[in-house]
């Protein structure tokens, strides 16, 4: 199956995980109707500089973030490291992570949470 980039399906959550400012949702496939998969989420967000997803853990789950534009700063499981594109980020059980635009452009992050 094949989905074009203007047939996403996209939300803005604002202060998402208690975080600043919004958060810009571009869903590439839904949970459960089209994946199989135990997904919760398969998307691109993207965060204007300054804004941020606030900390939260995952339990009975892990997400994975990857950076594909701008710079990050983010907080893994208590260690704060800048990110840029390319890294990436493993968080589940039970451990937190929070991340925010730190650049002067839009970051932009691959996030996929797959539940156990």
């Amino acid at each position: 199956m094949i989905r074009r980039s203007n047939e996403l399906k996209c939300e803005v959550r604002e202060k998402m995980r208690g975080g600043n400012g919004e958060v810009k949702i571009e869903h590439f496939w839904e949970p459960e109707t089209e994946l199989k998969a135990k997904t919760r989420l398969c998307a691109k967000l993207t965060l204007a500089p300054g804004d941020s997803i606030g900390f939260h853990r995952h339990d009975n789950e892990e997400e994975v973030y990857i950076i594909i534009k701008g710079a990050a700063e983010a907080e893994d499981n208590g260690k704060v490291e800048r990110l840029y594109p390319g890294d990436t980020i493993l968080t589940g059980n039970g451990a937190g992570h929070s991340i925010k635009s730190v650049g002067t452009e839009p970051l932009e992050v691959i996030a996929v949470i797959n539940c156990y």
